[in-house]
């Protein structure tokens, strides 16, 4: 009767668990959480949500969509991430791509980490644990290697990361001038030399083509090595290190351009990832001796830290959401204060009104979790109940 129970306790837990990997999974692929600037000069018949971004895992990407009304008619929706940049500026903050550069690097790594944690939490036995948990890391250990140092390591991340990285960088955006009073050789210089910054600009040619996305990152990063001095000039390799310190860079510049300011934040950036680098792998093989028995409490690390997820997002969201509103640039046409932006509800900045809500990737997170707490808690009866004959569970 005894082993019976515990034998059904193990399928629940087993089942609970396996949901929450899928979960997980579907979180990373589905924006965590939205944001939109409304204000009257964006009237909501033509701006129905505001200028509006979604936070996903690996990216922040445009949350506006093509309008269709009798009044106006789109063939392709506005760059909302770009625009909320363009306002944002103003009051000298810095890119929405200077947040969490880190984080999204290496989200992919640390959400197959936390797969491969939740399926040996749940295998059956000491040596389906051990032999998940080393299988396991041992790929995401060889992947991660791969992508952040190895040669074209950046073809071996998320196209929306990859993405993310274009859109940022203005990519999508184009600016039309007044060339009337343009006398007849000035036209002719201005369109000889349009006409070769498009033989070296390489554009993307469909949303989601990885390679095209590769190239246009490789074409820009060639072009601004060509700006500096032969002896600092780098060769692509496009590992993503290279492509990490190279973006974050161009991106902080984007608007203000101080290196004695911006260097500072590249170089801490840069540590930033080598250190969790070594963090990870180190937290990988803690999760390779956890695994040895099933009444060690760092066993338990394999449920509780996937169990944090949501935490971790709001904490990683909050602090970066302070560090825009406290590392106001001076350039900004105008002055601000320091000030907290709102992370959930509705704020007002200046004329505009600020709306932050979850998304359904964190409604996937939250759900994850609470089946995570449940099957925590039937794994620690069965364990409770069984004394002895736990390590063989």
């Amino acid at each position: 009767m005894a082993k019976a129970a515990s034998d059904k306790r193990g399928i629940v837990f087993r089942v609970l668990t396996f949901i929450s990997v899928c979960l997980i999974a579907a979180s990373f692929f589905s924006p965590g959480w939205w944001v939109s600037l409304t204000a009257p000069n964006y009237p909501e018949a033509t701006f129905p949500q505001g200028i509006k971004i979604l936070f996903h895992m690996d990216s922040v990407r445009n949350g506006c969509t093509i309008r269709t009304s009798e009044e106006v008619e789109e063939n392709e929706a506005l760059d909302c991430v770009h625009e909320m940049d363009t306002i944002n500026h103003y009051v000298g903050m810095y890119p929405i791509a200077s947040g969490g550069p880190v984080e999204k690097a290496f989200s992919p790594f640390l959400f197959a980490m936390m797969g491969v944690m939740l399926l040996a939490f749940a295998a059956p036995g000491r040596s389906a644990r051990i032999g998940v948990s080393v299988l396991g890391y041992g790929a995401i250990a060889v992947w991660m290697w791969m992508a952040i140092y190895g040669q074209n390591g950046i073809s071996k991340h998320t196209t929306g990361y990859l993405e993310g990285l274009v859109v940022s960088l203005g990519q999508d955006s184009s600016e039309t001038v007044d060339d009337s009073n343009l006398s007849p050789i000035v036209k002719m210089l201005r369109d000889s030399l349009a006409e070769s910054e498009k033989e070296e600009q390489v554009t993307v040619a469909a949303t989601g083509d990885k390679q095209a996305l590769i190239d246009n990152l490789r074409a820009n990063f060639n072009i601004d090595q060509n700006k500096l001095p032969a002896a600092e000039q780098e060769e692509w390799t496009g590992s993503v290190m290279q492509v990490f310190k190279w973006h974050y860079a161009k991106s902080l510049a984007r608007w203000f351009n101080e290196p004695e300011r911006n260097d500072p934040l590249v170089a801490t950036m840069s540590s930033v990832a080598q250190i969790l680098f070594v963090v990870i792998l180190a937290f990988m093989a803690l999760m390779i001796f956890a695994a040895f028995s099933a009444r060690s409490v760092f066993y338990w690390l394999l449920v509780l830290v996937p169990m944090a997820l949501p935490v971790g997002f709001l904490a990683e969201y909050a602090g970066w959401l302070w560090w825009y509103g406290h590392s106001l640039n001076e350039m900004g046409a105008f002055t601000l204060k320091p000030f907290m932006p709102t992370v959930f509800g509705d704020g007002k900045v200046a004329q505009f009104t600020t709306h932050s809500y979850p998304s359904i990737g964190f409604g996937l997170m939250i759900a994850s979790s609470a089946l995570l707490l449940l099957a925590a808690l039937i794994r620690f009866k069965q364990i409770r109940l069984a004394g002895d004959d736990a390590a063989r569970m």
